[in-house]
């Protein structure tokens, strides 16, 4: 079984998104903190479950969908990196997911 890793751009991304969820509602925040990490711990047993991300068609990076936003990860042979945390309404910069952000692989 591969181990999910949260990259620094990552924890990043998921401390940004729930200050800015919190300045309505601290409660939905934490919420919002726990099902991603709930989401990622299914994705240990089950590397393959979120599908690959469309703009990469790379079949080793994936996402799982959680409300408006794409927790997108990369699969290796003992772990599981996972890379950003993005709003679906914004442009994704394939670049920063393919190299992990600003921790490279």
């Amino acid at each position: 079984m591969a181990q999910v890793k949260w990259t620094p751009q990552a924890l990043d991304d998921l401390d940004a998104i729930c200050l800015f969820i919190a300045r309505d509602s601290p409660q939905m925040a934490s919420i919002f903190a726990e099902r991603a990490f709930r989401a990622m711990d299914r994705v240990e047993n089950y590397p393959r479950l979120g599908r690959v991300v469309p703009e990469l068609g790379i079949e080793d990076i994936r996402e799982i969908i959680l409300g408006s936003y794409r927790l997108i990860y990369r699969i290796r042979l003992d772990e599981i990196q996972v890379v950003t945390v993005h709003h679906g309404a914004r442009l994704l910069d394939a670049g920063k997911v393919e190299s992990g952000g600003s921790n490279p692989f």
